[in-house]
């Protein structure tokens, strides 16, 4: 099953980096699409399916928690696996986020790691190496 992700980080160098990692971890992707900020997001989601959003805490314009919160208020959007790709140190903030339904990896991250928690998140089997 290829998935369909949406990286959101303000970082062009971290969002190729996650794409470049998650091609290594041995997930199939599908299309994989790009957006800078929380507000950028937001607009891609209401045009292009996607089955799980990767996506950075600190960014301008909108911050990924706020980008989360919006997402959980709208139907077509909170059942959106998102996970979490962040050096947020906050204890109390990565809790918060979790609580909405989030998953968390801290940076940086292994190729095992992400792959492992995206398969967990999405309950794909696993033909990856490792």
């Amino acid at each position: 099953m290829a998935i369909n992700v949406l990286v959101v980080d303000d970082s062009s160098v971290m969002r190729s980096m996650i794409i470049k990692t998650m091609n290594m971890s041995g997930l199939e992707l599908g299309e994989v699409t790009q957006a800078a900020n929380g507000m950028e997001a937001l607009g891609l989601l209401k045009e292009k399916w996607v089955d799980l959003v990767v996506a950075d805490i600190n960014m301008p314009v909108m911050n990924g928690e706020e980008m989360i919160n919006r997402m959980m208020e709208d139907p077509d959007l909170k059942t959106i696996p998102i996970l979490v790709v962040s050096t947020e140190a906050s204890q109390a903030r990565i809790e918060s986020l979790m609580n909405k339904g989030a998953r968390f990896i801290k940076k940086p991250f292994s190729p095992e790691l992400i792959r492992n928690t995206i398969v967990k998140m999405l309950r794909i089997e696993d033909h990856g190496e490792g």
